[in-house]
């Protein structure tokens, strides 16, 4: 009988040289988050510029986000649902995604003297238990590469 599924995590933080509210519309703004994962991911969204409801409905699915690597193959997709949101300061993701049983990002913005600080805390359950660690691995690669590219847009180093 199986045991029970782990939950990994992780998390990353950088000081930028932006203003929070600049930070913010790039974390809300689906071309920002592109931004951040190019070359190696694009996410898809609906309608024709990608910003966030405002405020967003809680609690339900926003959209299906397709993952596309290198923004051709598809290789999962997000249930993207927001439970929490303080605009311009923080929100909190809790969805499904065909590769996780159960996927939370929380992306914090606070002001800083020289800018601000992101912070983005992952936890997730994989569906598929023995590939928890290589999904760590990746993941971890993944933001380590969203935060080196917002580092270079906005600026910044690592906290």
């Amino acid at each position: 009988m199986p045991g029970p599924m782990r939950e990994y995590s992780f998390s990353f933080s950088s000081d930028l040289r932006a203003s929070p509210e600049e930070v913010w519309s790039h974390a809300t703004h689906m071309p920002g988050v592109n931004r951040e994962f190019f070359p190696l991911a694009r996410m898809t969204w609906p309608g024709p510029d990608g910003r966030l409801p405002s405020p967003p409905p809680l609690g339900q699915r926003l959209f299906r986000s397709w993952i596309l690597l290198f923004g051709l193959l598809p290789i999962d997709y997000d249930d993207l649902t927001l439970v929490e949101f303080e605009p311009g300061r923080r929100f909190l993701e809790s969805s499904v995604m065909f590769t996780q049983k159960q996927w939370v990002h929380e992306r914090i913005v606070i002001p800083t003297a020289t800018g601000c600080r992101l912070t983005d805390s992952v936890r997730f359950i994989p569906r598929l238990r023995p590939l928890g660690a290589l999904q760590l691995v990746i993941f971890r690669m993944s933001f380590h590469w969203r935060h080196r590219n917002l580092r270079r847009l906005f600026k910044g180093q690592a906290a």
